[in-house]
């Protein structure tokens, strides 16, 4: 009886930790401009060194929350890749091209890539700009 005590208990404590949600396009709403999330190779997330998950419907509007939470910290930033719709992949590994060809849901034509090669090969078809996570960072706006 005590095991089954125990390892209820610790369930309970592992249900707790909240790590990378799945988007439900349609249903989830942007945290930042509050548009639902429709597009697979645009959504991102965040999730606060709290478990608070924040989900974000382009790279745009995570970025902008970003700059205007800075004391914010974080265990987990993500992204959706054009790639690879529908997956979440961090967005250190990630590699962002900027094309008016490839306009993002808000406006800033941002389009994550799982490869810098990936990347690259959509660069050959349309004119833009590489970026890495670090690069947007420090853009002043976008």
């Amino acid at each position: 009886m005590k095991l089954i005590v125990i390892l209820f208990v610790a369930a309970s404590f592992l249900g707790c930790n909240a790590g990378i949600k799945p988007i439900e396009y349609g249903h989830d709403e942007c945290y930042y401009c509050t548009m639902s999330i429709v597009e697979q190779q645009y959504g991102t997330e965040l999730i606060t060194d709290k478990g608070k998950i924040r989900k974000f419907d382009a790279v745009e509007c995570m970025v902008n929350f970003i700059h205007k939470n800075p004391e914010l910290k974080y265990d987990h930033l993500v992204v959706n890749v054009f790639d690879k719709p529908g997956e979440l992949l961090d967005v250190h590994s990630c590699i962002f091209l900027q094309s008016e060809s490839l306009p993002s849901p808000m406006g800033a034509n941002l389009t994550a890539f799982s490869t810098k090669e990936k990347a690259l090969e959509m660069k050959q078809k349309v004119k833009g700009e590489l970026y890495t996570w670090q690069d947007l960072l420090d853009k002043e706006s976008l």
